[in-house]
């Protein structure tokens, strides 16, 4: 026997999906990076010189391999938690949004770090793509005019703002570098991704 399903059921299972695929890319990601980290200490750390070395050549090359790379499992666990979370807020409108989101902020803001970093300095972890990923949730709501995303933006606030603004002072070890231009690429992702613009390119 065969039947067709419901439109409505339909659109909950293409709902799912969407979600689904979101989460296991950023599963993904983030077990990538854990994986990397388990290689990198099992080699004395000699991965982590292929992160961003500011205006240097052989240094963009760490603009796409910096995010996957840390300093320990501590500095990989403190970024992992903020990752997760503010990811899934993301992955939840599917994989090719949060593949977006994540490719506009590495490129860019690792760029963006790779110009203004002090020299002869490596800049590795996953920090610059946590903030992106903060400030587009925090702003993509005022884009698409959605009152369900400026609550979720609102929520970000209450929970990481302050700890957003304290990563931007500057701090021995800490690339406030990084977490700003990974800010700023966040916004940017948040304003070439609204609604309106992707509705015009179709």
């Amino acid at each position: 026997m065969s039947f067709q399903t419901p439109a409505k059921r339909t659109g909950r299972t293409v709902d799912t999906a969407k979600v689904g695929g979101g989460l296991k890319l950023l599963a993904g990601l983030v077990g990538l990076m854990w994986l990397i980290e388990v290689i990198d200490t099992a080699m004395n750390g000699d991965l982590n010189q292929y992160g961003i070395i500011s205006r240097q050549p052989r240094g963009l090359v760490g603009i796409l391999t910096s995010p996957f790379l840390h300093l320990g499992f501590g500095h990989l666990i403190s970024n992992t938690l903020p990752l997760v979370t503010l990811g899934a807020l993301i992955a939840v409108s599917g994989a090719a949004r949060l593949a977006s989101v994540t490719a506009i902020v590495t490129v860019l803001g690792g760029f963006g770090t790779w110009l203004i970093s002090p020299p002869n300095v490596i800049t590795i972890g996953a920090s610059g793509l946590v903030f992106g990923y903060a400030s587009y949730l925090i702003v993509r709501g005022l884009f698409n005019r959605r009152i369900g995303q400026v609550l979720v933006g609102i929520v970000v606030i209450m929970v990481w703002g302050s700890a957003l603004l304290t990563s931007l002072l500057p701090q021995d070890g800490i690339s406030w570098q990084g977490h700003l231009c990974g800010g700023i690429a966040g916004l940017f992702a948040a304003w070439v991704l609204a609604d309106d613009k992707q509705v015009r390119t179709k």
